[in-house]
């Protein structure tokens, strides 16, 4: 009896692994999902932090495509067929419903990412994909100079086609270790070292411990070297154990990362960026007036969350017991300073095992978007992480995943 052979291959079990799984059965193929883990989707479950920011809801896709700078240009074939509206529509229409955060980031109202899980195995269910889990691919199967199958530890199984969605070197306690990246290279695609892209930053600054678990909302991000400004973000940051992590941070970490090449790195944050230093000033002078005989360290809550107050009264120098009537003039504009620049001092980045994704992977000249087919092997498609494309903290990861996946399975079918 001859050896089955599948229509479609898909290595990986993340979300564009099982979009493109999926999508492909749903087109009538028999269609074989191998996933390295004992379980699919591990690193979909602990992304957004457990929540799962499953889009972003920018329905403009051109103003969507703008965040990833010049990758966007490849883009635009994959997601005029398959982006925002399509994505939400895939979702809602099985029953998960979603709700829009800041800066249009996308949850499911559950707040869990089990629910996004949960849709994306019932899709493979219901279309009868065969899921060969806790089976690590070895390597991708050619026969001369043609793409057969994969290779496992014990055998080749032999398919038509093959996608290629094994992610990139972040989180690699969830399987994502950049296997393909060396099955890649061998096949003659040019694939550039991956870095960690989206990853919190550790600080020299001691004091920040203290804060690890505030977030503060709507504040302002300017990175500096040299007393050269480099950037400047606003949004949402979160203290850690370790220094700073939040959207503002992780969509500013590749810029640091370039720059601690050069030499030491300074942020600041502005914690009040809609008030300059003369209405700050006021302020100022109002809130102790009114509360006058109260110590200081009792009064900054009204401007800034009450658990920043001791830090920042810390690094005023000012003593926080000193009534409000009495803070001088030159400390009062000191203050002022301080809470529109509060120096950090970079240490490092963290390292790939705390990256939200990577940056680098196979070169975007050698992918065909219209069908995320390898222009070097006409039966072998790359979709997510895999592919050389940055882009912020947002949702659009994982919008990449589920529009590259998407387009790959359909096209497989055509």
């Amino acid at each position: 009896m001859a050896e089955a052979i599948w229509d479609v291959i898909v290595v990986g079990g993340g979300p564009a692994g099982m979009m493109a799984a999926g999508r492909a059965a749903e087109c009538g193929l028999k269609v074989l999902l191998v996933e390295k883990n004992k379980s699919l989707g591990q690193k979909l479950l602990i992304t957004g932090g457990g929540r799962c920011n499953v889009t972003n809801s920018e329905f403009d896709t051109r103003k969507l495509l703008d965040k990833f700078k010049d990758n966007g240009k490849f883009l635009f074939s994959a997601f005029s067929q398959w982006a925002v509206k399509e994505t939400l529509d895939f979702f809602h229409t099985r029953g998960m419903e979603t709700k829009v955060e800041n800066e249009l980031r996308t949850f499911p109202v559950s707040n869990s990412a089990q629910s996004v899980w949960d849709v994306l195995v019932e899709y493979l269910k219901e279309n009868d994909v065969t899921v060969l889990s806790d089976s690590p691919v070895t390597n991708i199967a050619v026969e001369d100079g043609k793409i057969i199958g994969v290779k496992t530890k014990n055998k080749i199984i032999k398919g038509r086609s093959v996608v290629i969605a094994t992610g990139g070197t972040s989180r690699p306690e969830t399987g994502s270790t950049g296997d393909a990246y060396q099955w890649l290279r061998d096949l003659g695609h040019a694939v550039v070292e991956p870095t960690p892209s989206l990853v919190p930053v550790a600080l020299k600054d001691t004091w920040v411990k203290k804060l690890a678990g505030v977030s503060l909302s709507n504040i302002k991000l300017t990175l500096f070297q040299n007393g050269v400004k480099q950037n400047s973000l606003k949004g949402k940051v979160l203290f850690t154990h370790f220094g700073l992590s939040g959207p503002a941070v992780l969509n500013m970490s590749r810029d640091i990362g370039e720059l601690l090449k050069y030499g030491e790195v300074v942020l600041s944050l502005d914690l009040l960026p809609t008030e300059d230093y003369s209405t700050l000033n006021t302020k100022l002078q109002e809130l102790f007036k009114k509360h006058d005989k109260k110590k200081l360290r009792n009064s900054l809550s009204d401007l800034i969350p009450s658990a920043l107050s001791p830090a920042v009264i810390e690094l005023s120098k000012i003593d926080g017991d000193t009534p409000c009537n009495s803070v001088t003039r030159e400390e009062r504009l000191a203050l002022v300073h301080l809470l529109k620049d509060i120096p950090l001092q970079v240490d490092k980045l963290l390292g790939v095992e705390k990256a939200i994704i990577t940056s680098g992977g196979v070169s975007l000249d050698e992918v065909d978007f219209k069908t995320m087919r390898s222009r070097l092997f006409p039966n072998l498609y790359l979709v997510g992480d895999i592919l050389n494309i940055d882009r912020p903290s947002g949702g659009y990861s994982l919008q990449l995943c589920w529009t590259t996946g998407f387009v790959a399975g359909n096209s497989i079918s055509k």
